[in-house]
């Protein structure tokens, strides 16, 4: 396991843990130095955005 990947456990019915990596990816590397970009979703358009207090806000 690498650094951009995080266990996380979910419940299965043939086990009451089941641990499955779910793949992280920096907010540096999609937003490549800007402050905002649209992400589309299928036929939706998303606007993430990098506000002055370094969250990150996601809306449609």
């Amino acid at each position: 396991m690498n650094e951009m990947t995080r266990p996380h456990r979910v419940s299965d019915a043939q086990s009451d843990r089941l641990e499955v990596t779910i793949p992280a990816v920096e907010s540096a590397a999609l937003l490549q130095g800007r402050r905002e970009l649209m992400i589309r979703h299928g036929a939706e358009l998303y606007r993430l955005r990098l506000t002055a207090s370094n969250k990150l806000i996601l809306t449609k």
